[in-house]
């Protein structure tokens, strides 16, 4: 084995995925992505084909995160709907060869844009195809019937953003390495500008972006939408909030955003017509309180990126160069939210 904690060791894994996966046979080769913190993510190569593998990282960790048997379930029950996914292969209980539970899914051949400007893009219709495909599934997602997919039971009743603030706050307290003035400020402010809960429900990503998506290689469709760890019962603004909040974080920053980028000149559409389309899609006429479901988005982001900034200093991050980076990104996230609360005031 290698000294690295994610690695995997083939000779024990082959058996076991050969017993639990139909057709499974002559695996040759696992190689493990460079992208992603969460969730250490694997391509497998076979004789019968190639798959992928998504794994609970190594280590202690916080109470409710690393949820790949989240991800696996709603991914299995999304088959069949206007939502597409991978097929969903084997979920693994705790006890496996690789000391830690995985799910295995098919691979899919595909492009994976991770620059949100999309400079490999054929030319500005293809961006503004690939974003409307986009804007497409994320409103399919948000008409999903989770009962009829028996999701049903999925998230928790009640106000999702107060849920969801609790969640996220607890979650950055245990795993706080410093006071950050702007993160305690953007907390204090949210608890005091919850707006009343209007009721509405449907399955969210979490973390829906561009990156997190498979597009096919000679047309603008979705093949697939990746990294369900954070689905959940809850409200759609959220999904559509925290999208546009990546699109204002600075594009030269490790979260490539779109702030600054000249979106008219490269076919990518302003935040206002993509919300638009949203709603149009949706049958409404529009979102009230659209600061603060930004400003919510920011805050969920720098909670999470504390989170992996933390598992870097414990040495259990999954990419851990990188994601020492992270302590400087909850600084920027905050600070942001800062700014756009300001013009609230």
């Amino acid at each position: 084995m290698s000294g690295d904690a994610n690695a995997l060791d083939q000779t024990e894994l082959a058996p076991y995925l050969e017993l639990h996966i139909p057709g499974f046979a002559g695996l040759s080769a696992i190689e493990k992505f460079k992208s992603g913190q969460s969730n250490p993510t694997y391509l497998l190569t076979a004789a019968s084909g190639r798959y992928v593998l998504r794994a609970k990282p190594p280590g202690q960790l916080l109470k409710s995160a690393h949820q790949v048997d989240r991800e696996f379930t709603v991914m299995k029950a999304l088959a069949g709907t206007a939502v597409p996914v991978p097929a969903m292969l084997h979920l693994s209980a705790e006890a496996t060869p690789i000391g830690r539970m995985f799910y295995v899914m098919d691979f899919l051949d595909g492009r994976i844009f991770w620059d949100p400007a999309v400079p490999e893009a054929a030319g500005n219709d293809e961006r503004a195809a690939l974003y409307d495909a986009m804007n497409a599934t994320l409103a399919a997602l948000h008409d999903v019937d989770v009962e009829a997919i028996g999701l049903g039971d999925f998230g928790k009743p009640g106000n999702y953003f107060e849920r969801q603030l609790a969640r996220w706050t607890s979650q950055y307290r245990a795993s706080e390495t410093g006071t950050v003035a702007d993160m305690d400020r953007l907390i204090a402010w949210l608890e005091t500008h919850m707006p009343t809960d209007d009721g509405r429900v449907s399955l969210v990503h979490g973390d829906y972006r561009l990156d997190n998506m498979i597009f096919a290689h000679n047309e603008p469709k979705v093949l697939a939408v990746l990294d369900w760890e954070l689905s959940t019962l809850g409200h759609p603004f959220a999904d559509i909030a925290y999208q546009c909040m990546q699109w204002r974080l600075p594009h030269a920053s490790g979260f490539r955003g779109l702030g600054g980028v000249d979106r008219a000149a490269l076919g990518l559409p302003l935040e206002e017509a993509y919300v638009a389309a949203y709603c149009r899609r949706r049958g409404l006429v529009g979102i009230d309180n659209w600061s603060f479901f930004l400003a919510f988005s920011f805050f969920r982001l720098a909670a999470i990126c504390q989170g992996v900034y933390k598992r870097a200093l414990d040495g259990n991050a999954s990419n851990p160069e990188k994601a020492k980076t992270y302590g400087e990104a909850v600084k920027l996230l905050s600070h942001v939210a800062s700014k756009l609360i300001d013009k609230q005031a």
